[in-house]
């Protein structure tokens, strides 16, 4: 996973095709968390499509840092370097594309490769949807009823995500913000509450809205 407070990757797992002088590329993509899970979506396209002339792959993971291609049979350089270089370009960390190929008896040439190979990889992230995660903090507080009362628009002002709200003898909200946000926050919820409440971190985690 990337150094940033944010990355970008696929929401699901999807695919695309296109048809180019009567081959047949299917591009699959798939939100992945390690190069062994990676592998496993590999080799389970390449068992569902057996019949095909070629499945070819990339993944990308780790920001950047390890990445993995297959040209699977296509001339070098014309097949899995494409898929790659369409993740790097996207942006995307943490994801597997396989192209898949049904030869459909005319020779693209190498720059026809590398076109329906980029192409493949390109629709087959659309399909997928791009999404871009930001770093979240994730506080608790516990407060009043009728402090609660006060406390939720200004969260709700702010952007927070509740993940939950426990109504017991007190109110505990979990709720996650984005960086820097609590050092606005926390004064109003301190002024509120006249300096009685305050938000307790609990960790960090990645969501995008």
């Amino acid at each position: 996973m990337s150094d940033k407070n944010y990355f970008v990757t696929v929401s699901r797992e999807a695919s695309a095709d296109f048809e180019e002088k009567r081959s047949v590329f299917i591009g699959h993509a798939k939100p992945v968390s390690s190069a062994e899970e990676a592998m496993e979506f590999v080799k389970e396209k390449k068992k569902e499509y057996s019949d095909a002339t070629h499945n070819v792959f990339a993944y990308l993971l780790e920001g950047g840092r390890v990445a993995k291609y297959s040209d699977d049979g296509e001339p070098q350089g014309t097949a899995g370097v494409p898929v790659l270089d369409t993740l790097r370009k996207s942006e995307v960390d943490g994801v597997c594309v396989v192209v898949t190929r049904y030869f459909g008896g005319t020779l693209l040439g190498a720059g026809g490769l590398v076109r329906a190979y980029s192409h493949a990889a390109k629709i087959a992230l659309d399909a997928a949807v791009i999404v871009k995660y930001e770093k979240y903090e994730v506080f608790s507080l516990t407060c009043g009823y009728s402090e609660y009362q006060k406390i939720l628009p200004v969260l709700s002002a702010n952007s927070a995500v509740v993940d939950e709200t426990l109504f017991e003898a007190d109110v505990k909200v979990i709720f996650a913000l984005k960086l820097g946000v609590i050092d606005k926050l926390a004064p109003k919820i301190s002024e509120i509450t006249f300096g009685k409440y305050l938000p307790l971190k609990e960790g960090e985690r990645f969501d995008y809205r």
